[in-house]
C-alpha cells in the first residue's frame, strides 16, 4: 500500500500542486489562507524545505522542515504536518515525519522540534512512536493588545 507513495522535497509547484495544496489546508488549520505566492516563497527559502507524499503523482500530503542558524547551534522544526483525510490511515504522516527526521540528521542538525494541541491525541501518538517526546515547556505567541 506504501509501495506507491513516493516522498520529495519540492523544489517547484506545478498549478495542480497548489490546488492540491490549497485542498489540504483547510484539513490542517481552519484559519490559514491560501496564498500561492507564499507557496512559491516557501519552496525558494534557504530555510525552508516542503515535503510532500504523493501517489501517482498526486499530493495526499505535506510537511515543512524550517531550519534556523542560531546563537546556540542550528535548530530546526517540522510545520504544517497534514494528510488528506482520505488517505490517513495508511501510514503517511509516518513516512513524512521519517523522511524529515533522516534529512536533519543528514545535515548534522541536533535539535528538531515540533508541536501540537493536546486535543490532537493520535496525532501525539504518532510523535511519540517516531522518538519525539513530550518536554515540560510552555510555547507562547505574542497577541497585541486590541483597541
Amino acid at each position: 500500500m506504501l509501495d506507491d507513495i513516493s516522498l520529495s522535497i519540492a523544489n517547484h509547484l506545478t498549478p495542480g500542486d497548489l490546488q492540491r495544496i490549497e485542498a489540504l489546508l483547510p484539513q490542517l488549520s481552519r484559519t490559514a489562507g491560501f496564498d500561492s505566492e507564499r507557496m512559491l516563497a516557501l519552496i525558494d527559502s534557504p530555510n525552508a524545505d516542503l515535503f510532500l507524499a504523493r501517489e501517482s503523482g498526486r499530493i495526499l500530503g505535506m510537511a515543512t522542515l524550517t531550519t534556523s542558524p542560531l546563537v546556540s547551534g542550528w535548530h530546526a522544526t517540522i510545520e504544517d504536518v497534514v494528510v488528506d483525510e482520505d488517505a490517513r490511515g495508511r501510514g503517511i504522516a509516518r513516512l513524512l515525519l521519517e523522511a524529515i527526521i533522516d534529512e536533519t540528521g543528514r545535515r548534522g542538525i541536533p535539535t528538531l522540534d515540533l508541536t501540537s494541541r493536546p486535543s490532537r491525541e493520535s496525532a501525539l501518538r504518532l510523535y511519540e512512536s517516531v522518538g519525539f517526546v513530550r518536554r515540560d515547556t510552555n510555547v507562547l505567541r505574542f497577541a497585541p493588545p486590541s483597541d
